[in-house]
C-alpha cells in the first residue's frame, strides 16, 4: 500500500499567510497583551522586546529543523528524527492533545467579541459552530485556504494599524518615558523582576511562527520555503504586535486607568476613537479569532493525519486518519475529526482547557532546541537547506529562557504549576502507550520523508 501524500499547492507566501493567521497578532494584542501590561505596566515594552529576542533564537531553531524535515507531522517528526522515536512519540502525545484543545480555547474568544452584536448568545455555542465551520472549509484545497486566511489576515492587520495610529498620532507621553521611566500598574517604577515575569507571557503572544513546519509537504521548494516562512512570520508578528502595544502605552490618556480597566484595549480605543470604532475593532478581532481557528484546524489536522500515516494508533483508525481527499488532496478525515472534537471541547470549563495547554509549548520548544543541538552533532540535519547563524548560540540561549519560563510557571499555583503536572502526565501516558502498545507491535514506523518535486534547486550557502 502506497504512503498517503498531500498535494503540493503552496508557495512560501501561502504558507506565510496561514502561519500568520494561526499566530493572530490582533488576538495577541487584544487578548494576551493586557496580561503583560497587568504584570509589567509600561515596562511591557521591554517585555515584548525581550520576548522578540527569544523569538529570534527559536525561529532560527525552527527554520533549520523545518528545512531539514519538511513533514506534516511538524515537531514530533523532528524530535523523532533528532532525539529518537521514544522522545518523538512523547512530543506527539503532548502535541496531539494540546493542539486540538487550543482550537477550542481560541474559538471561545469569538463569542466574547461578537457579544457587541449578538448579546446573550452562548460563547460555547458560538465557539462550537466556529470549529465545525472551520473544519468544513479546511477540507478544501490548501491553496484556497491560504487565500481565505490571507483575506481575513488583511482585515486583522488593518485593525492593528488603526490602533497604532490612534496612539502614535497624538501621544499623551513621549517614547522616552517608556525607555527611561517605565511605571508599574500600581504606580512607581516597574521592576526588572516584573518585566522578566511578563516576558514569559509575551513569548506566548508571539508564538506560532513555527507552525510553518506543518506545511512542508504541501509547499514547493519546502526546504527553503519553510525557513523563509518561519523567519518572515516572526518578523511580521513582532512588528504587528510591538508597534500597537507601544502606541497604546504612549497614547492612553491615563496609564493608571488603562492598567485598572477590565478591558484595556476597549478603554484605549473608546478614549481615542469613540464607541463606534471600538465596536468595529471588536468585530475585526472576532474575525481574527475565526481566522485563527481555521488556520489552527489546518495545522492540527496535518498533525493528526501524520500520526495516522505513521501508524501510531489501531489499524482502522490509522487508515481513516491518513485518508487524503481525492479531489482536494487534503487530509479530510483528520480535518473533520479535529474540528468536531474541538467543537465538543468548547463546552468544557475554559479554566481546564487553559491549564492543559499553557505549558506544553515550552516543553516542545525545549525538545526542538535539544534536537537542533543533537541533530548537528549526529548529522541528522545535514540535509537542511537553511543553517542558523552563530550555532549553537540560538538553541542554548533559548533553552535558558525556556528554563526561566518553566520556573515562572512552577511558582504559579493557579495555572502554571497544575499545567506542568498535566503536561508531565500526558508525557508519561505517551511513554506508557509507546512501551506497552507500539513496542509490542514491533515499534513505531515513521514514514519516509516525502520527496520534493523532481527538479530540485541547487543547495544554498550556509548562513554565517
Amino acid at each position: 500500500m502506497s504512503t498517503p501524500v498531500l498535494r503540493r499547492g503552496l508557495r512560501t507566501l501561502g504558507m506565510l499567510l496561514i502561519t500568520l493567521s494561526a499566530i493572530s497578532p490582533a488576538s495577541s494584542v487584544f487578548v494576551i497583551a493586557p496580561g503583560v501590561l497587568t504584570g509589567a505596566g509600561s515596562g511591557a515594552f521591554y517585555a515584548f522586546l525581550a520576548a522578540a529576542v527569544v523569538g529570534i533564537f527559536m525561529a532560527f531553531v525552527y527554520a533549520e529543523l523545518g528545512s531539514a524535515f519538511p513533514s506534516a507531522g511538524g515537531e514530533y517528526t523532528i524530535a523523532a528524527r533528532t532525539l529518537g522515536k521514544l522522545p518523538g512519540f512523547m512530543v506527539l502525545g503532548i502535541m496531539i492533545v494540546t493542539q486540538v484543545l487550543i482550537v477550542a480555547v481560541i474559538a471561545l474568544g469569538v463569542g466574547q467579541y461578537l457579544s457587541v452584536v449578538l448579546p446573550g448568545v452562548s460563547p460555547a455555542v458560538v465557539a462550537a459552530v466556529t470549529c465545525v465551520l472551520a473544519a468544513i472549509v479546511a477540507v478544501f484545497d490548501i491553496k484556497l485556504n491560504a487565500w481565505v486566511t490571507g483575506i481575513f489576515l488583511a482585515v486583522e492587520l488593518l485593525a492593528l494599524a488603526v490602533v497604532a495610529v490612534l496612539g502614535l498620532a497624538k501621544p499623551a507621553r513621549p517614547f522616552t518615558d517608556l525607555i527611561a521611566h517605565p511605571v508599574a500598574p500600581g504606580g512607581g517604577p516597574a521592576t526588572i523582576s516584573a518585566v522578566m515575569i511578563a516576558t514569559a507571557i509575551a513569548i506566548f503572544a508571539y508564538n506560532g511562527y513555527g507552525s510553518a513546519v506543518y506545511f512542508g509537504e504541501e509547499t514547493k521548494d519546502a526546504g527553503r520555503g519553510v525557513a523563509r516562512a518561519v523567519l518572515m512570520g516572526l518578523g511580521v508578528t513582532v512588528l504587528a504586535e510591538l508597534i500597537p502595544v507601544t502606541a497604546v502605552l504612549m497614547g492612553a490618556p491615563d496609564l493608571g486607568t488603562l492598567f485598572s480597566s477590565p478591558n484595556m484595549l476597549s478603554y484605549f480605543v473608546q478614549a481615542r476613537g469613540g464607541s463606534t470604532l471600538d465596536t468595529v475593532l471588536s468585530l475585526a478581532v472576532a474575525l481574527a479569532i475565526i481566522n485563527a481557528v481555521l488556520a489552527i484546524v489546518l495545522i492540527s489536522s496535518r498533525l493528526v493525519f501524520s500520526s495516522g500515516r505513521d501508524r501510531a494508533w489501531p489499524k482502522a483508525m490509522n487508515r481513516a486518519l491518513s485518508a487524503v481527499h481525492p479531489k482536494f488532496g487534503t487530509p479530510w478525515v483528520a480535518t473533520l475529526a479535529t474540528g468536531f472534537i474541538a467543537a465538543a471541547l468548547c463546552f468544557v470549563d475554559p479554566q481546564i482547557l487553559t491549564v492543559v495547554t499553557s505549558t506544553s509549548i515550552v516543553v516542545v520548544y525545549a525538545a526542538l532546541c535539544l534536537g537542533a543541538l543533537l541533530g548537528r552533532r549526529s548529522g541528522a540535519t545535514a540535509g537542511a537547506k537553511y543553517r542558523m547563524p552563530g550555532f549553537p548560540i540560538a538553541p542554548v540561549v533559548a533553552l535558558i529562557a525556556l528554563a526561566f519560563v518553566l520556573y515562572v510557571n512552577a511558582t504559579d499555583p493557579v495555572i502554571g504549576r497544575p499545567s506542568l503536572i498535566v503536561t508531565g502526565a500526558i508525557a508519561l501516558l505517551a511513554l506508557g502507550y509507546y512501551l506497552v502498545v507500539l513496542r509490542r507491535r514491533g515499534g513505531w514506523q515513521l514514514s519516509e520523508a516525502v520527496e520534493e518535486e523532481e527538479t530540485a534547486p541547487a543547495p544554498v550557502r550556509e548562513t554565517s
